[in-house]
């Protein structure tokens, strides 16, 4: 793993947001996006840096939490900005809690378990699609670690996992197997959740929605052998043609992440050959057949454009790149190197 980007961009207060080229950028601030993704990448290290990037991330996410139990989601020149708070990013640092909140780092585990239980009100209210989906995959994460909310944690699981299958039944018709009249960012996340909700529940109603949006987007994306990123200029409009640019990388690791709980939760192949490609698209499988990552720094583009790549090498490009890297390994894939990528494109 390579992680020197990383550690470039942490400093004692978190990760920092944005860059200019590959300098940090330390007036863009911190956001709780970043730190909460950052959070699961630091989970899965090895050694030392292991528990010292777990207690920034962790750190940063406390110091973040509001008082009602939500987080702001930005944090500029010491001062935590609530305008640009989500539910999105609530239901992130959420997950991100809950995973931590089952380690075997005693400081982190404390601390995780505390905001998971604190936020637990706020998540419960949560509406949008994205929200419900990272809230549920977290929930699914701390059954067994919270026995005292055990009932009330199955209960929400279930009504976050049928109101996704109603956005789906709402939206969907023979030609557009989806959750929305729309596909935009982090696509991956809706049928991630019900994969994750069929894991925990046998609800087989789940796993049929979960695999149809699935292919669905599958059919779309890498129809070229490689995949394609919902681009964000206008992106998927139900009825029209989707836009190729400009491509980011928190999308790939989105449907990375995916097809491997897909994987996981049926076996099927197809899935783990989804998460390959999804992967191989940070090294130059995709449609401008440039990598992503950069071999000098350790870090990664922070989009695909019409005829190249946007150079700034942002927190959420290389957090995406870590975590597709780390899902990989954790299925037992071949991650290769830059060599191995660099060799094979320059024989096609």
């Amino acid at each position: 793993m390579d992680c020197r980007h990383l550690r470039t961009l942490t400093d004692d207060t978190g990760m920092i947001q944005f860059t200019t080229l590959d300098k940090p950028d330390p007036g863009s601030g911190y956001t709780t996006d970043d730190n909460a993704r950052a959070l699961l990448v630091a989970l899965r290290l090895d050694g030392e840096e292991r528990q010292r990037y777990a207690r920034i991330y962790v750190d940063f996410l406390r110091h973040a939490q509001r008082p009602d139990g939500g987080w702001y989601n930005l944090k500029l020149y010491r001062q935590y900005v609530s305008t640009l708070d989500s539910e999105d990013s609530l239901g992130r640092a959420f997950l991100a809690c809950s995973v931590a909140a089952t380690c075997d780092v005693e400081d982190v585990r404390c601390l995780s378990r505390q905001m998971a239980l604190k936020a637990m009100p706020v998540v419960l209210r949560v509406k949008s699609p994205r929200s419900m989906a990272y809230t549920l995959i977290g929930m699914v994460n701390i059954t067994g670690a919270f026995q005292q909310n055990r009932d009330l944690l199955i209960g929400a699981i279930a009504k976050f996992g049928q109101a996704l299958i109603e956005f789906y039944n709402r939206n969907k018709n023979s030609s557009w197997r989806w959750f929305e009249d729309k596909l935009t960012y982090c696509n991956g996340i809706l049928p991630h959740a019900l994969f994750a909700y069929y894991s925990f529940s046998g609800d087989k109603k789940a796993l049929q929605v979960a695999q149809d949006s699935m292919r669905f987007l599958g059919d779309a994306l890498f129809k070229e052998g490689y995949l394609n990123i919902v681009g964000n200029r206008g992106w998927w409009l139900k009825g029209h043609e989707m836009p190729l640019y400009d491509q980011q990388p928190v999308d790939a690791c989105s449907t990375a992440l995916a097809c491997a709980e897909g994987y996981r939760a049926t076996g099927h192949k197809d899935f783990l050959e989804m998460t390959r490609l999804a992967h191989n698209w940070y090294w130059g499988k995709n449609i401008n057949n440039i990598p992503l990552y950069n071999p000098e720094t350790g870090g990664c583009y922070d989009a695909l454009v019409p005829g190249g790549v946007n150079r700034n090498q942002g927190a959420e490009a290389i957090l995406s790149l870590l975590l597709t890297r780390q899902a990989m390994m954790e299925l037992g894939l071949d991650v290769g190197t830059y060599e191995k990528y660099r060799e094979a494109r320059e024989a096609v």
